[in-house]
């Protein structure tokens, strides 16, 4: 009698899953956003109170290091996000959404003009194409030939700096530098934030949970950003928001 029920339970879990699914990706969910946004980072935007990612592309977290083209330190996600900041510049975005990611944020293709925000990002080489659609591809190439944005010199793909460790695959046009490895992997990377107005400190309680701290909490001083391979710097309550985190309660 308690396998029929287990195998009864399952069917209505499966059910239930098919369902949730089937409103997550239905047409129900599809939505036209229009206006000036307001950048988060180099593929998450707000408009119209909509959180949106752009989807079908994958740039640099705001906290990402990159290498340049002499083997330098730079922050090249703060940089993504200010190079389409400065390619928005205050115009009107017409956005399509498709759906929600795991974070609650809407998906979806952007035009400015006619011109697929998507698309620019990564012919500008400041993203990458997905790492489940190959729609950007070709844009990905034409970047990387011209050196430009995160290929001028070495830098980790996005969805591996997420949960990079030593063993990290390091990319770029030309050729990575030997001590890549070292600047781009070490424990100290990111002791300091990567630009001064990333101040923000995310890190991960005891259930898993993405909890953030803004200076003068109590709690701010005590996190070592070195410590904890979940831990990074966030640019602005929005963004820690739209990617998941949650406010410290004091």
């Amino acid at each position: 009698m308690n396998q029929e029920r287990k195998v009864i339970v399952a069917m209505k879990h499966r059910v239930m899953m098919v369902a949730l699914f089937a409103v997550i990706t239905s047409p129900v969910c599809a939505a036209k956003l229009s206006g000036p946004p307001r950048i988060l980072d180099g593929n998450t935007i707000e408009l119209e109170k909509t959180k949106l990612r752009l989807s079908g592309i994958d740039a640099p977290e705001t906290d990402q290091i990159c290498l340049d083209a002499h083997g330098r330190k730079w922050a090249c996600g703060v940089a993504a996000r200010d190079e389409l900041i400065k390619h928005s510049n205050g115009r009107t975005w017409d956005c399509h959404t498709t759906g929600v990611d795991e974070y609650g944020r809407s998906r979806g293709s952007c035009f400015i003009e006619g011109e697929d925000v998507n698309a620019w990002m990564v012919r500008s080489g400041w993203a990458l194409s997905g790492l489940s659609t190959h729609t950007y591809v070709i844009y990905e190439v034409v970047a990387s030939k011209a050196y430009a944005g995160l290929w001028s010199g070495a830098f980790i793909a996005p969805w591996d700096w997420r949960r990079r460790n030593k063993g990290t695959i390091i990319i770029g046009a030309s050729s990575v530098p030997g001590d890549a490895q070292e600047l781009l992997l070490g424990s100290a990377l990111l002791s300091d934030p990567p630009s001064s107005e990333c101040l923000i400190k995310g890190t991960m309680d005891r259930n898993g949970e993405r909890i953030y701290y803004l200076p003068g909490q109590l709690g701010y001083e005590q996190i070592d950003m070195t410590k904890k391979s979940g831990e990074r710097w966030l640019c602005s309550e929005a963004e820690a928001e739209a990617t998941g985190w949650r406010k410290a309660a004091r």
